[in-house]
């Protein structure tokens, strides 16, 4: 089906065209992005600033890399590039996410992907090869394969775990079970995963089997407790900064006094207003 690249426009601030191609090679470049979509650009001032890689965009990969991202050495590179998708309905998620990923950007980090047989089209982010990925890529793969160890989840924060339930994060039971599709990995994968949240955050799921039409089993990690989804909803929400994404920690409640008092608790966890929040619930 192929891929369209939606076009860019670079203010290399006064640099000569030959000059901007030197930069865009540089590994530690880093790129200041406007969160502006006007007629499908993107619009992204180029500048040039040694940093190294922040721990912001860190935790925010790490996160990814347990739901929705993807770290890889392509064909004939020897350091790895850092990409993900989202549906086209998840556009302002998608825009948040990569405004956070700049200092690993390129001019040509984002396009539209046509429908592929699996839903919707998609946007797709992709990174530049950087060496500064390398270190994840150890601590997080095998080969070309993402393996979960303790290592890896010992790095997570409060904000990784907030991307990884936007990415594979879902509420279920009318609003009163959380699960995370943990697919990729396996049982014994998400074993690790089981202890490290009961330990380190003292979050009780459970691992339900998923058995397909083709013989094939994934295992999933559940959250059964609607006290246990709030104390994992108050660590995360404070990292939520996407409105479109709220709808992922409404937990919904029959009586009216305790749903305000959640509403009222999430109001007072985040930057959103009650009506944003109320706008929420669907």
């Amino acid at each position: 089906m192929g891929t369209i690249y939606i076009p860019v426009k670079v203010n290399p601030e006064g640099s000569p065209p030959r000059m901007r191609k030197q930069a865009l090679a540089d590994p530690v470049e880093t790129m200041k992005f406007s969160d502006s979509w006007r007629d499908g650009i993107i619009h992204i001032n180029m500048s040039k600033t040694v940093l190294p890689l922040s721990q912001e965009c860190r935790e925010i990969i790490l996160g990814s890399l347990l739901g929705d991202g993807s770290l890889k050495i392509h064909q004939n590179y020897v350091t790895p590039r850092f990409s993900f998708r989202h549906s086209i309905k998840q556009t302002s998620y998608f825009k948040w996410k990569v405004s956070k990923l700049t200092e690993i950007s390129t001019e040509k980090n984002v396009w539209l992907q046509k429908p592929d047989g699996f839903g919707g089209a998609k946007l797709r982010y992709q990174s530049r090869a950087d060496s500064r990925l390398t270190n994840l890529f150890s601590l997080v793969s095998k080969g070309d394969k993402k393996v979960v160890t303790r290592k890896w989840l010992n790095q997570l924060s409060p904000l990784s775990l907030a991307v990884w339930w936007m990415d594979d994060g879902s509420l279920i039971g009318g609003g009163r079970d959380g699960v995370f599709c943990t697919d990729s990995f396996s049982k014994g994968q998400v074993e690790i995963i089981r202890k490290y949240l009961k330990v380190v955050w003292g979050l009780d799921t459970s691992i339900g089997e998923i058995k397909r039409s083709n013989n094939r089993h994934f295992f999933r990690l559940y959250i059964r407790s609607v006290e246990q989804l709030k104390n994992f909803f108050r660590l995360i929400i404070p990292h939520i900064k996407v409105q479109e994404m709220l709808y992922k920690v409404c937990i919904k409640y029959k009586d009216r006094e305790l749903q305000q008092r959640w509403i009222s608790e999430m109001v007072a966890l985040s930057h959103f207003s009650e009506n944003d929040i109320v706008r929420s619930f669907r």
